[in-house]
């Protein structure tokens, strides 16, 4: 059985709902879960699928959203039905918080990518028309006649990767601390990016 209400632009969709379910208690229900649609900030499926069983005197409550492209789950039991919803919602507000603040964070560091790449674009120095540049001073390597060896390093990038956003791709190396560069192909320029993590935690990007 399945049955529909809205509260605070958020539609709850309720699956095996009992009698247990009074209207005294469809009221705090929607209350609560009203809340976590402020949270929401109006990104995703402004819904939330509550699922009820009762087995041998105990409720088990699943509710279920997405938001943010992110599935999130919350899980209660209790014999008591309002514990166990209570149960639930808090578990899902918890990863609701976690994931927006995590967004948010991401959001910031991209605008922050951007603003850099921008900022280097218009202080970029005007060259001469013979495109000469300064002429540096002999290394000491050079000086003594050893040619110094250069460094590679091997960049592993697959070609059959999934296309990536700038936000998705500093998410991938804060889930990868210890790899200071990524290389994706740009969903939405459709080039070829590196992000490169500076030593001062802010970031830099090259595309191609």
């Amino acid at each position: 059985m399945k049955a529909f209400c809205w509260q605070a632009n958020m539609k709850i969709i309720y699956s095996g709902k009992t009698k247990a379910f009074t209207p005294e208690l469809e009221e705090k229900v929607a209350t609560k879960i009203g809340k976590l649609g402020k949270l929401a900030e109006q990104r995703g499926e402004r819904e939330v699928h509550l699922m009820h069983q009762s087995e041998r005197h105990l409720h088990k409550i699943e509710l279920t959203m997405n938001i943010y492209d992110h599935g999130l789950i919350g899980v209660g039991a209790d014999p008591d039905l309002q514990t166990a919803i209570c149960e639930a919602i808090e578990k899902l507000e918890k990863q609701l918080v976690k994931l927006r603040n995590r967004w948010r964070a991401t959001h910031r560091d991209a605008k922050a990518v951007r603003s850099n790449k921008e900022s280097w674009i218009e202080n970029e120095p005007a060259f001469a028309d013979n495109n000469a540049s300064p002429a540096k001073p002999p290394t000491k390597g050079a000086a003594n006649g050893l040619a110094r060896k250069p460094k590679i390093f091997q960049v592993n990038y697959d070609e059959d990767r999934k296309p990536m956003t700038l936000e998705e791709a500093i998410l991938e190396m804060g889930n990868e601390p210890d790899n200071d560069y990524v290389v994706y192909r740009n969903s939405e320029r459709n080039c070829l990016s590196v992000l490169v993590r500076r030593g001062d935690g802010n970031f830099d990007l090259i595309e191609s």
